[in-house]
């Protein structure tokens, strides 16, 4: 344990990384133990290489499963694709790549299952938390939501878009994701419906090797947390069941080359990870470019949606417009805009630019000041949870 003496005796660039080390670690959000991975290699040393694609390729599920996905939960096959089918609680059909992409294009045709507290998605997902999403509910069969993370960071609730689509349980559609180290395009039918810039992405934006999950699930099950149901629509009537999303095909292009991607270092970002056998970005001329043809988000969904892993199970306070209690504001782009910082002192607020505010009562605080109250307002949390004389 550390003696107040001993950090006084600190010089005082040290004195103040502790300071910062304990406060950052009084002040961790909950939220990022919510999702799961089995080596994180922004926290773990020795995580195994990702399998690249390396390569392009295309799944008919009409013709049965593919040699290039692992399933689970027992999706079927037939006529219409792979069918994934919730009929009781706990059922959650999922195939998932034995690949990664280092960025690419997935396109996925597909309907969407219906039923209030149903959901189907598609998802890319790497092993540091990085994620980018399409997601529908069942009992909002006109719309989708596309939402992204950074590291499986829930610090803000404000980057999912709710996207008008027609009939999306009825009819084919595709849905495509189309990823660079510059911006994520979502495209419905190869129209482009949202972008997201990396410099818009406050820091949050997906950048490292991913696998793709496609499956269904009930977040209207009775069993998970009010928040998820709430976020899923409503309570799930299994009698009603049961609930079918089908996925007829599947494209993928990997914009990267090579046989494995490595993360080079710790930081999780794309220029550290490296590829065995080929070239990061080595395919770029399978890349579309810069996409400026998308129409300005004009609703963005105010609720905490989590991440992918653990089938949102632990989300706690969620919603969906239309479908359950979200909230929609009209919006000029798909920027993601921080409100609040997990263990900011209550009166204080962020700006629209990501910087804190004192309240009003301490705006004349100057920035040095403001910031050694918080770092003393850090060692005194800090004595309260061990330092000793």
């Amino acid at each position: 344990m550390l003696s107040l003496n001993s950090f006084l005796a600190m010089s005082s660039p040290l004195r103040i990384a502790t300071l910062t080390t304990i406060s950052a670690l009084i002040f961790a959000h909950p939220s990022t133990q919510q999702t799961f991975t089995t080596c994180n290699p922004t926290t773990q040393a020795g995580c195994p290489p990702d399998t690249a694609l390396g390569t392009s390729m295309t799944a008919n599920f009409a013709s049965g499963p593919s040699n290039q996905f692992t399933a689970s939960g027992n999706p079927t096959y037939n006529s219409n694709g792979a069918a994934f089918t919730v009929t009781r609680p706990g059922d959650a059909p999922t195939i998932q790549s034995n690949w990664y992409i280092m960025f690419g294009k997935v396109s996925v045709v597909m309907k969407a299952a219906p039923g209030t507290g149903i959901v189907s998605s598609s998802v890319l997902q790497s092993d540091d938390l990085d994620e980018i999403d399409w997601e529908w509910i069942g009992g909002a069969n006109d719309q989708v939501q596309s939402n992204y993370f950074g590291k499986g960071q829930t610090t803000t609730y404000d980057r999912a878009a709710v996207i008008a689509a027609t009939n999306t349980q009825g009819q084919w559609h595709t849905y495509t994701i189309d990823w660079t180290e510059n911006q994520i395009v979502w495209q419905i039918d190869g129209t482009t419906v949202r972008v997201l810039s990396a410099n818009d992405a406050n820091g949050q934006y997906p950048q490292t090797p991913c696998k793709l999950k496609i499956g269904s699930w009930a977040g209207g099950n009775p069993a998970n947390p009010p928040g998820t149901i709430s976020w899923a629509g409503g309570v799930t009537d299994f009698s009603a069941g049961p609930f079918t999303m089908y996925v007829q095909s599947v494209a993928v292009t990997d914009y990267s080359t090579g046989k494995q991607y490595i993360y080079g270092d710790m930081s999780g970002t794309w220029s550290s990870i490296e590829s065995n056998g080929g070239r990061v970005n080595g395919n770029s001329g399978a890349a579309t470019g810069t996409d400026t043809a998308a129409p300005a988000i004009t609703s963005s969904a105010s609720g905490n949606v989590v991440p992918f892993e653990g089938t949102h199970a632990d989300c706690s306070t969620c919603a969906t417009p239309n479908a359950g209690g979200w909230t929609v504001s009209t919006v000029t782009s798909a920027s993601a805009t921080y409100t609040t910082y997990p263990g900011l002192p209550s009166g204080w607020t962020v700006n629209g630019s990501g910087k804190v505010v004192p309240p009003s009562a301490a705006s004349g605080i100057d920035v040095p000041v403001r910031l050694a109250c918080l770092l003393a307002g850090g060692l005194a949390m800090g004595l309260l949870l061990g330092f000793r004389l």
